[in-house]
């Protein structure tokens, strides 16, 4: 008896001063950023215009999404480019959401903007930019709708005031185009963008990858010195703000989700 006592005082204590058993991460999750029915932690920007002024009511909800429209625009739409921002930085990520153009382009909006709208990932702080700038500093995830005839691709990219690497070679062009297809109409189409900081981004849509580049950083000349805490052209995007654009034809954003990772 004294001996089964002594064998169970004694795997108590091994048992005792075992590690406690790691619990695993959990997995990273999809979380909402709009809920279909208020604007809450979004922030508008329009040319011309201070942080916060959404002039002429650019950004609304409608039927459970945000959409952009320019009604209340008096006359022309005069370059009166907005972007509206989400509250928060972040650096690695993937994005997602589902986007429509729909409707009559503004007054004298300009060609190339028609059907044409973006989402700007690693902006710079909406705080700093000027009354009068038109873009921010970022990579844009340009969204483009489909003419009558011809190809027309989404998810390209723009580089307004910055520069990525493709295959090796560090490219300094405006934009580039990606090799999804061409969405024509007014339908949804689903894209998302996958962000790893300074290193890799994708541009993914209907789920196939239509473009693929590394190393954002600040160049080109033409916004960053508008922004000297970007730093000099070379500077690597580790992170920044998201953004939805407007740029002169109505466009809709629904179901936008985000996954930290």
């Amino acid at each position: 008896m004294r001996h089964l006592l002594a064998t169970l005082i004694l795997v108590t204590i091994v048992w005792a001063c075992q590690p406690a058993a790691k619990e695993e991460p959990a997995a990273p999750a999809w979380v909402s950023l709009f809920d279909g029915k208020t604007m809450e932690g979004w922030t508008p920007k329009i040319r011309g215009h201070a942080l916060g002024d959404n002039y002429a009511n650019t950004f609304r909800i409608t039927d459970s999404a945000i959409t952009v429209g320019y009604e209340g625009y008096e006359g022309e739409f005069a370059d009166r480019f907005g972007h509206l921002f989400y509250k928060s930085p972040y650096s690695s990520y993937r994005f997602r959401m589902q986007y429509r153009f729909f409707g009559e382009q503004a007054t004298a909006g300009p060609d190339w903007a028609w059907r044409n709208s973006g989402i700007m990932v690693h902006c710079q702080d909406p705080n700093s930019m000027a009354v009068e700038q038109d873009f921010p500093l970022c990579i844009e995830v340009q969204l483009l709708g489909g003419r009558d005839s011809g190809e027309r691709t989404t998810a390209n990219l723009c580089t307004p005031g910055t520069n990525v690497v493709m295959d090796g070679e560090l490219r300094t062009d405006h934009c580039f185009v990606s090799n999804s297809k061409t969405y024509p109409g007014d339908g949804w189409v689903n894209v998302m963008v996958e962000v790893f900081a300074d290193s890799l981004i994708r541009h993914i849509v209907e789920g196939d990858t239509v473009l693929t580049y590394t190393k954002p950083q600040v160049g080109g000349g033409a916004i960053s010195p508008a922004y000297p805490a970007a730093g000099p052209d070379g500077t690597p995007l580790g992170k920044g703000w998201i953004s939805l654009q407007s740029e002169s034809h109505p466009v809709a954003f629904r179901n936008i989700e985000i996954m930290e990772l």
